[in-house]
């Protein structure tokens, strides 16, 4: 048992089981023992490898979508060019540099990263330095400023805390995190209990199906979104997940291994899937929202393939079949292309952004 885990078992003990969700937020963000925030989880030498991590040509398409999105609204300056959770700052580095010759843009931006981990903070720093613009970083979307907002959120909302559900005929039975036999770590269920927010799930659940709510996201798309609004801007969701939440998704990685989640607390990363639907209802007023789109269709549209080609023509060798790799993961049904979704909110009136069909 990790030292989070000591810690755990000892607060359940003493208070009785825990939601779900309080129990990702410990193991994430504990500030002595969280996963976040004692180390950099990314790349081989970590625990899991993200899209920006894989190739260049995946922060190319996202900086020249979020480009074209400002160019369509007039390029409104100054501007507000903000990321959620950028982890080694490797997607904005090749955001910055894809954008950079753009006529206006980056003399129009200010950067703001929301990121709760200092030693990615650290690492953020270095990798932005050779674009000369200083960061700004916020511990929360309530610090974007108000400006018209170009935003991208990579494999940021599946890291959010859930709260779990099992329908039964009497309710809903909320998950919860207890001790077992031996005093370990263990799943339990509560009473069931009437839950409005979850009454629209009852046309397409049976008793024994679990839901998943996600707390704190509709609060940040909301921050995001009323920005939008407001001032204009371009916000593109990037995550795993699908229109709807529907069964256990919560899974945890170490070593780019899957394990039990109860097993190591605070040493393993903890995600779920994202319910893209409850992000779009949560938008404000004023604001649209795109169809949900597979991530391997968008980069598609974008132009990748011919990306790839021309980046291919300079490679041979190893080097050219890492490369070919990368886009295949990236875009193929069967790796990264279909179970990651795209979402995009804009200005009611606003062109489609670039990838979304009108």
């Amino acid at each position: 048992m990790s030292a989070l885990g000591a810690v755990l078992k000892r607060r359940i003990a003493a208070g009785g089981p825990i939601q779900v969700a309080e129990f990702m937020a410990e193991c994430l963000l504990h500030p002595e023992y969280g996963y976040y925030s004692t180390r950099d989880p990314l790349g081989a030498a970590g625990d899991f490898t993200t899209a920006p991590e894989i190739s260049q040509m995946f922060g190319e398409l996202v900086g020249l979508a979020l480009a074209q999105g400002w160019i369509d609204q007039g390029r409104p300056a100054p501007l507000a060019l903000a990321e959620a959770g950028p982890g080694r700052g490797t997607l904005m580095a090749d955001i910055l540099r894809a954008t950079r010759a753009v006529p206006g843009f980056h003399a129009a931006l200010s950067l703001h990263l929301v990121e709760a981990s200092p030693p990615l903070r650290r690492a953020q720093a270095a990798a932005l330095a050779p674009f000369g613009i200083t960061p700004h970083w916020h511990d929360a979307f309530s610090g974007l400023p108000d400006l018209p907002l170009f935003f991208v959120a990579n494999e940021f909302f599946d890291a959010l805390p859930i709260r779990q559900f099992i329908r039964a005929a009497a309710g809903w039975c909320e998950r919860r995190v207890g001790l077992g036999k031996g005093g370990t770590l263990a799943f339990g269920v509560g009473d069931p209990a009437a839950l409005p927010a979850l009454a629209h799930r009852l046309a397409d659940t049976r008793p024994g199906d679990m839901v998943e709510i996600c707390p704190a996201a509709p609060a940040a798309i909301h921050e995001v979104t009323a920005r939008i609004s407001a001032r204009g801007g371009l916000a593109l969701i990037i995550d795993y997940g699908d229109w709807r939440s529907l069964g256990d998704t919560l899974q945890a990685v170490r070593g780019h291994a899957p394990v039990d989640p109860l097993a190591c607390p605070g040493e393993a990363d903890l995600t779920a899937h994202v319910d893209f639907e409850a992000l779009a209802c949560a938008r404000a007023a004023g604001t649209a929202h795109s169809r949900l789109v597979p991530q391997g269709v968008w980069l598609e549209r974008l132009g990748i393939a011919e990306r790839a080609r021309r980046l291919a023509a300079g490679l041979s060798g190893v080097g050219r079949d890492s490369h070919l790799r990368a886009y295949r993961r990236l875009t193929h049904p069967e790796e990264m292309g279909t179970l990651f979704k795209v979402l995009a909110f804009h200005p009611e009136g606003a062109p489609p952004p670039a990838g979304f069909a009108p």
